[in-house]
């Protein structure tokens, strides 16, 4: 269908002009907070939703500290099932997962026995806090409280984050304080970068295995990418009992 001709002319520019110039300011008032309010929502949206989880075969064969390489290891070594998490502090996605999923991971799958969870911090070079942060959690490990350390460090990521200070070392020492830590003990292994080694170790066990985004999981063989939710890594930790379980020579009936 042929469509209606625009009037053409300067009257007609004339009278646009005119039409235009006497809406009521009120109108571009609200005009403008459609506007601002729209893209607010899809700014809400995306920060909301993140990425979602995907998986594949694991690149290379799952070897918990290897090489010099040292992780953090919660729940039973002799677990049936190891959970392996690469992960960057300053990491949005992390922190989502450490504060509202790990939780529950914890204690119905850690606790219990189904599995054990080691943690390789993994900085990422966009992250100008997220070496610091994982300076102050191996600091923690010397007086066996990394985890506690862990869980107050993503607790307080809008404080000490590259977005919220160029030196962070104030809040974390805070958090340490919360964590229940020695802190003149902290602050001199701290300041001395002595587990700086270990940090550049971990990370590039992450590059070994092909880790390129965090967080990332290997359970049972498999390469998680993305913040898993509760019932994904449970299904995923079962999977991998089974398959366990029915390995020649498997012990895992508990």
């Amino acid at each position: 269908m042929a469509q209606k001709k625009a009037p053409s002319g300067r009257k007609s520019s004339v009278r646009t002009a005119r039409n235009a110039s006497s809406r009521p300011l009120g109108f571009y008032l609200i005009l403008g907070a459609i506007t601002a309010a729209g893209v607010g929502g899809l700014a809400y949206t995306a920060l909301k939703s993140g990425p979602s989880t995907t998986v594949a075969d694991a690149p290379v064969p799952l070897t918990p500290g290897s090489g010099t390489a040292r992780g953090y290891m919660l729940g039973d070594s002799s677990a049936a099932v190891q959970i392996v998490e690469f992960a960057d502090f300053e990491c949005p996605s992390c922190a989502r997962f450490a504060t509202i999923t790990e939780p529950d991971v914890r204690t119905r799958i850690i606790e219990t026995g189904l599995a054990n969870l080691t943690y390789f911090d993994f900085p990422l070079p966009q992250h100008s806090n997220s070496q610091p942060a994982s300076n102050a959690a191996a600091c923690a490990d010397d007086q066996g409280k990394f985890w506690a350390m862990h869980d107050q460090i993503y607790a307080r990521q809008h404080e000490w984050s590259t977005y919220a200070t160029k030196n962070p070392k104030g809040s974390l020492r805070a958090a340490a304080q919360a964590a229940g830590l020695d802190l003149r003990a902290w602050e001199e292994c701290y300041d001395s970068r002595r587990h700086q080694a270990r940090i550049d170790a971990n990370a590039a066990e992450a590059g070994s295995r092909g880790v390129n985004s965090t967080p990332t999981f290997f359970i049972g063989g498999k390469m998680y990418t993305g913040a898993m939710t509760y019932d994904e890594m449970k299904a995923a930790v079962d999977t991998a009992r089974a398959a366990a379980a029915g390995a020649p020579g498997s012990d895992t009936g508990r």
